[in-house]
């Protein structure tokens, strides 16, 4: 298969690629290795993207000659690349440019494609809102910039196969932790925090947020079911997670027990936009999918832990 990712320097684009690649695939992605996080930790991701053989285009989606950058064999695209996260600080036209704008120009090359089995929109658990625990059909209702212009973007890559027949693919992903996680994210900043004797900014409330921690090797799995059952997927939206429900406090634990230290943990004022509780509803998954996932929390955490001391540590002390 001839595939191309956008993204691919990110923490689930990257894992997505080496997987392809390594199956046999040939793999092109692109990636703008925007500042949004430090640089290093995607220039470490791309050492191992392309040490597997994935060609890597350094450009961006909506400034970019996609004509040029995604090739005429392409046969599958996943479309990972977009602004994340729900920081007040991210101004919000850096939102509208980085998912809305960049999915409608990727969508304009798409249509050109002859070969095109399928466009694979990666959504979010975000577009459900402060409660993500229904079926696909549950009415979203998303609380922040982020939430909005994925469930926009989604939207608008739909409205690409209701009118012409764009063979689109949405897929909601649910909470993803493991290896290369963003380090605004929970576990990379709670261990980064512990691993440098640290605090850990933890919001007010959030201790009992209850979240499907999807590990990112579950979602590889769902990435290359895709490609074998995509036939009965065109056109629909499907959220891929765990169907196991663990608490924040749950997680902190687990990981102060896997390092042997317990975080010091400081209370800063509650996240507007924050989902209180999310549950994947993955019913629809195992149908078209025969999706399944298969890590615990604990495997999961003490993967990403490995790969946080023996992989970016060393890492970012060469960059010092």
């Amino acid at each position: 298969m001839h595939i191309f990712i956008t993204g691919v320097a990110g923490a689930i684009g990257s894992h997505v690629a080496e997987a392809f690649r390594l199956s046999g695939h040939e793999v092109v992605g692109i990636d703008n290795l925007d500042s949004y996080y430090a640089t290093a930790i995607k220039e470490l991701n791309l050492r191992d993207v392309t040490g597997k053989g994935v060609r890597v285009i350094r450009d961006d989606l909506v400034t970019g000659d996609l004509a040029a950058h995604i090739p005429e064999e392409t046969e599958f695209i996943f479309h990972f690349a977009a602004q994340p996260g729900i920081s007040a600080g991210t101004p919000f036209d850096h939102y509208i440019r980085n998912n809305i704008q960049a999915t409608q120009r990727l969508l304009t090359r798409a249509e050109t494609l002859p070969n095109l089995k399928a466009l694979v929109y990666i959504s979010t658990s975000s577009v459900y809102g402060k409660s993500a625990r229904g079926a696909e059909d549950e009415l979203p209702r998303p609380t922040s910039g982020y939430g909005v212009t994925k469930l926009a973007s989604e939207q608008l890559a739909l409205s690409r196969f209701r009118t012409t027949g764009l063979p689109v693919i949405a897929l909601r992903l649910f909470s993803v932790y493991g290896p290369r996680e963003r380090p605004e994210k929970l576990y990379h900043k709670l261990t980064q925090a512990i691993l440098t004797d640290t605090p850990f900014p933890l919001h007010e409330g959030a201790g009992e947020h209850m979240r499907s921690f999807t590990f990112v090797g579950d979602v590889v799995q769902a990435m290359e079911r895709v490609l074998t059952h995509y036939p009965k997927t065109i056109g629909e939206i499907i959220n891929i997670g765990t169907d196991n429900v663990h608490s924040t406090a749950e997680g902190i634990r687990t990981v102060e027990t896997i390092l042997g230290k317990r975080a010091d943990i400081v209370l800063v004022p509650r996240r507007s936009g924050d989902q209180q509780e999310t549950e994947a509803s993955i019913g629809k998954a195992k149908e078209l999918l025969d999706f399944t996932p298969k890590f615990a929390l604990a495997d999961g955490l003490a993967a990403q832990i490995r790969w946080h001391k023996d992989r970016l540590l060393p890492h970012m002390k060469e960059g010092q």
